[in-house]
């Protein structure tokens, strides 16, 4: 009996540290930075980015979404922000700054997810392996009267 006392306090002991642990930490409200735009504020007018091609088709991993934002880089109250040199895109969607003409998620606008065997090509999802404008990569058009398939310009 006194064994089983103790391995009950025991075990009781554990489940109390461990959700004391796992509860996450309530954080007091901070008060946002205005973050100073730099010269390298692209012109809204023909805008482009070296990040033109498609990242990963999976989109962020699951522990770089984890991450919070760092304080003062809320673009719904700071638009400008996205434009900023080092920005992963020039567009705004929930919050986060993101390049609507290549990133998976928000393909051509914010929310429009491509499906699991598309990617996001000029803000449109596109079939890589069957897209003659697309065939493999973004922008790898197929010549004149030649086809696309599987990824690859004249197969077979």
């Amino acid at each position: 009996m006194k064994l089983v006392h103790t391995f009950f306090i025991l075990a009781l002991a554990m489940a109390l540290v461990m959700a004391s642990f796992g509860a996450p930490m309530k954080e007091e409200e901070e008060e946002e930075e205005e973050i100073p735009l730099s010269k390298d504020v692209a012109p809204s007018t023909g805008f482009s980015y070296a990040r033109d091609q498609p990242s990963s088709l999976r989109g962020a991993s699951r522990f770089l979404d984890e991450k919070k934002q760092q304080r003062g880089h809320k673009c719904s109250k700071n638009p400008k922000i996205c434009k900023l040199q080092g920005s992963p895109g020039p567009d705004c969607c929930n919050n986060k700054c993101v390049n609507l003409r290549t990133d998976h998620q928000h393909c051509g606008k914010c929310g429009n997810k491509c499906k699991f065997t598309t990617a996001c090509c000029r803000g449109e999802c596109v079939y890589l392996s069957f897209d003659k404008r697309h065939c493999g990569r973004c922008n790898n058009r197929c010549k004149k009267g030649i086809y696309c398939i599987y990824g690859l310009c004249n197969y077979g």
